[in-house]
């Protein structure tokens, strides 16, 4: 997407954030004028992550350069289904695009333009890679780089695209008319989001392309459990492999018809 372009293009950032009171204002600080809407979603989290998503609404507001919309959910949800929240309020403000973004400081608002420039016509949703950086062995956590590194194989192979890389990044865009081609109620609604939605984008003959990223990792404490995520990855894998298995043991049977 060129440069010229984005005024005439409403671009939304959606951010989920749960537990985020110390990072969120920096993030939210980083986000560039031109993106038109933030959508935060706050996960119900029990610290003050929603009163500094308000007080940052308030002084937007004051200043009149963007709408800033914070949505409180009343229970925890998973990053999964904050996103597919966020992505349907996007929708409903008449947003063409939703850039993801993590509230915790993890993406450089400036490689906006970077995803941004991974769209075309033909390709739905662009992915972040940190794996392309030089310094990714470097900066991530080694347990995570070769987590990510095995989930990522084993998605590309349910997507047929061997070249994906990092499977695990949450920096991304869509273009939000793809929605109605997606099944967002039944989508994974916690960390194996990601895995889940490139699946589903591939199934519904969509595009998607990666575009390198900068890893970043400073003195946040992931959320993430390995343990936690490796079984419920592995059993969203396994329902998509009998999906498909499914799929392609009717079509001869469709052809018949």
């Amino acid at each position: 997407m060129k440069h010229e372009k984005r005024s005439t293009v409403h671009i939304a950032v959606v951010i989920p954030a749960y537990q985020e009171e110390r990072l969120l204002p920096r993030t939210l600080a980083s986000i560039p004028e031109y993106i038109q809407t933030i959508i935060v979603v706050d996960d119900a989290s029990s610290d003050q992550t929603r009163e500094r998503a308000l007080s940052f609404a308030k002084e937007v507001h004051q200043k009149q350069s963007q709408a800033v919309r914070v949505l409180s959910l009343p229970h925890n949800v998973g990053v999964g289904r904050a996103i597919v929240i966020g992505y349907l309020e996007a929708y409903g403000v008449g947003a063409d695009l939703a850039i993801v973004m993590g509230a915790d400081a993890q993406m450089d608002a400036q490689e906006i333009p970077q995803l941004l420039a991974g769209l075309s016509d033909q390709v739905a949703y662009v992915k972040g890679d940190r794996m392309k950086h030089p310094l990714v062995k470097e900066r991530m956590p080694k347990l995570r780089y070769w987590g990510n590194r095995c989930l990522s194989l084993c998605t590309g192979l349910f997507i047929r695209n061997l070249n994906l890389s990092d499977a695990q990044c949450g920096y991304t865009v869509l273009r939000l008319q793809h929605l109605q081609d997606l099944p967002l109620a039944s989508l994974y609604p916690r960390y194996g989001f990601p895995n889940d939605l490139l699946i589903r984008l591939y199934e519904s003959g969509l595009n998607i392309t990666q575009v390198p990223v900068t890893p970043i990792y400073e003195s946040e404490k992931s959320k993430l459990s390995i343990p936690k995520v490796i079984l419920p990855i592995s059993a969203l894998l396994l329902r998509a492999f009998l999906r498909q298995a499914i799929h392609f043991l009717l079509k001869p049977l469709k052809r018949l018809k």
